[in-house]
């Protein structure tokens, strides 16, 4: 440990994060398949049984439908539930109770009602988990009024959005990648709560400005770092918040770069990529000295053999050659 920086995993941010949250409020309890007696599906929730019990720490049944209007449930009576998603792709069969109950109820109460349940969901692509525990569904869930969604693509965020989150009288969903579970970076050693309204400017540049999020925030950052000793500066976004996106921050760097790239692991069709692209054509198209890019996972359910897996995502690689080719440098 050096000037205050811990060194630790992204899985280990998480359960920082979750332990603290438990520590600081009594309300908070941690649901999900999985998460008590076997430690969770990833090792995040490994020791928290023994050390809150298990009117905290809940194992549940298979049924998302079920475990999650309990979550949503226990929300509107006073709770502050975190409802852990072993994988996004399981989501889908809570989807009624997300977008149809937790979603909703503020709006149709007249604002009688909030929600403030907190919903984690393991998402991404990168650990051969194939077609059914592997994709990238943030676009889903960033496409729907009442809520919040954001998206931990650092270990800074994996440590403090719960924290905010937490805050939040409506429900928020976060997105944890399973890629990053096991890789280590520093973060500040009393590292806590963190702004969840706004994207963050990971690297300042004046070229080309890399808008992104989640796993692919560590590939662009490698990425731009490499292009740094060919001579291209680029800017690099971590858009962190999916819905509301933060568009101010997004156009005052197209103001000053003049170029943009955005890099996005899921699907290109409707994806979030889509969606900025066309927020930056109708907000500053006259500063763009370039068509917007956007580089997405290919249209394919996610394969399983590592190779193919590879080839269905952004690599390092390719946003480096789009880079170079957008900005014509040899």
């Amino acid at each position: 440990m050096e000037n205050n920086k811990i060194k630790l995993t992204y899985r280990e941010a998480i359960k920082q994060a979750l332990r603290q949250a438990l520590q600081e409020d009594e309300k908070v309890f941690l649901m999900g398949e999985d998460v008590g007696r076997y430690g969770g599906a990833f090792a995040v929730s490994k020791g928290l049984l023994q050390e809150f019990g298990p009117e905290r720490i809940m194992d549940v049944p298979l049924s998302e439908s079920g475990f999650v209007g309990a979550g949503i449930g226990a929300a509107l009576n006073g709770m502050r539930p975190v409802v852990e998603v072993m994988t996004v792709n399981f989501s889908l069969l809570a989807m009624d109770q997300i977008v149809n109950n937790a979603a909703t109820l503020l709006h149709m109460s007249g604002g009688q009602l909030n929600v403030p349940v907190v919903i984690r969901m393991g998402c991404g692509i990168g650990r051969q988990l194939a077609a059914q525990h592997s994709h990238s569904w943030e676009p889903l869930y960033a496409h729907i009024p009442g809520l919040k969604v954001v998206s931990a693509g650092t270990h800074d965020d994996a440590r403090g959005m719960l924290l905010t989150a937490l805050k939040d009288p409506d429900p928020v969903i976060i997105f944890e990648y399973t890629f990053l579970l096991n890789m280590e970076a520093e973060i500040a050693a009393d590292a806590g709560a963190v702004d969840i309204n706004s994207c963050k400017v990971r690297r300042t540049g004046k070229d080309i400005s890399l808008v992104t999020y989640g796993a692919a925030v560590y590939k662009v950052l490698e990425a731009a770092n490499e292009l740094a000793a060919a001579g291209i500066d680029a800017e690099v976004i971590d858009l962190r918040v999916l819905r509301p996106i933060d568009m101010e921050t997004i156009i005052s760097s197209v103001r000053k770069t003049h170029r943009v790239l955005i890099i996005e692991e899921a699907w290109r069709s409707g994806g979030i990529a889509a969606e900025v692209s066309a927020r930056i054509m109708e907000n500053c198209f006259y500063d763009l000295d370039a068509p917007v890019q956007r580089l997405c996972g290919i249209e394919v359910p996610i394969p399983y053999p590592k190779h193919l897996e590879d080839a269905a995502v952004p690599q390092k690689e390719d946003i480096m050659l789009l880079v170079k080719k957008i900005l014509q440098h040899d």
